[in-house]
């Protein structure tokens, strides 16, 4: 069956490290992943899945083309800064783009026909929390702009659902993490914050890792976080996709595995799967870091059937490590990127 008579969903933000993975995902599942997005943090070697359009999400006349070129089932918005410590030195990117632009993605969207939403949320929206696991009627506190776009956002969407019939899910990750098995893919970020791909740097490098804080009232003193592998994520996104297409309720859920674990512990398996020794250095705690976040998952479970098969933190070093080392700089030189 040709791309074209495949039912197709729009992927906004579909060339970033969580979208490419979600638009391998669909193609596997004999879905067209429709991918939009302007590049400006998005990696053109991930583009492979299916039609890429190079363009804004604000861009209704685009937006209207499409709808009308495809069979689109739905949208999923990836599309999004998300640098917590950017998001304080410049607000006002992330307020436009954020929310200003995503609200003229979703107008487009609406008015060629797309009622169908899937949301790319945070667990940032949770701010410091007392009690874990973190459910989804626990409070909201958000501690940053970047949160606070997010969490408006979803605002947004309740609004227009009560308005104008829009359908939507919205998705709250807590860590995402690890790398497609294949090793087509993976996390590439410039600047990258994320912990994993930072303790394997420090491997291949010899760099000291800076640890945020050592001194957390936890087992060894280091903060404590869920970690979801971006596959999983990416199955996620389907089946809230499908819930709405059944004509189901509109969602709010978090995305997690309800297991923690540690800064140190992450270091331990970066040493123990790469056999390299990762050295650290202590440095203070970070204003607004919780020392624990871990997500309760049972709601996505209940309602969608998920379950995250991928994430144990063996198998997502695992696939970060083979990233890494052996193939990202290959892919990225392909592509005449490196």
């Amino acid at each position: 069956m040709s791309l074209n008579h495949r039912p197709a969903v729009l992927i906004a933000g579909g060339a970033g490290y969580i979208g490419s993975h979600t638009a391998k995902f669909l193609l596997q599942n004999n879905i067209t992943p429709v991918v939009l997005d302007n590049f400006s943090t998005g990696n053109r070697f991930a583009i492979r899945y299916g039609p890429c359009h190079e363009g804004s999400i604000s861009g209704a006349s685009l937006i209207a083309r499409l709808a009308d070129e495809y069979p689109l089932q739905g949208a999923i918005l990836f599309a999004g800064h998300a640098y917590v410590g950017e998001s304080t030195t410049d607000p006002r990117k992330y307020f436009r783009n954020n929310v200003t632009e995503s609200i003229a993605f979703l107008d487009a969207a609406i008015d060629a026909g797309l009622k169908r939403v899937v949301f790319s949320s945070s667990c940032s929206v949770y701010g410091l929390q007392s009690h874990m696991p973190i459910a989804e009627d626990s409070p909201t506190d958000p501690l940053s702009p970047y949160a606070e776009t997010k969490l408006f956002f979803e605002k947004v969407l309740r609004a227009y659902a009560s308005a104008y019939g829009l359908q939507y899910a919205a998705l709250r990750y807590f860590n995402a993490a690890g790398c497609d098995a294949d090793g087509e893919i993976g996390e590439h970020h410039d600047p990258e914050t994320h912990l994993i791909p930072l303790v394997i740097r420090a491997a291949l490098d010899g760099v000291p890792l800076r640890v945020f804080g050592d001194d957390y009232p936890t087992p060894d003193g280091t903060a404590i976080r869920d970690y979801i592998h971006v596959t999983d994520l990416a199955d996620a996104h389907l089946r809230a996709l499908n819930h709405l297409i059944d004509g189901r309720p509109n969602l709010v859920l978090n995305l997690g595995t309800g297991t923690g674990y540690s800064v140190k512990q992450v270091i331990d398996a970066v040493e123990r799967i790469s056999g390299r020794k990762v050295h650290t250095q202590k440095a203070p705690r970070r204003e607004g870091d919780a020392p624990e976040l871990v997500c309760d998952p049972s709601k996505a479970r209940e309602l969608l059937g998920w379950m995250p098969r991928h994430s144990g933190l063996a198998e997502i070093v695992q696939s970060a490590w083979r990233w890494h080392s052996e193939l990202e700089t290959s892919v990225l030189g392909a592509a005449g990127l490196k």
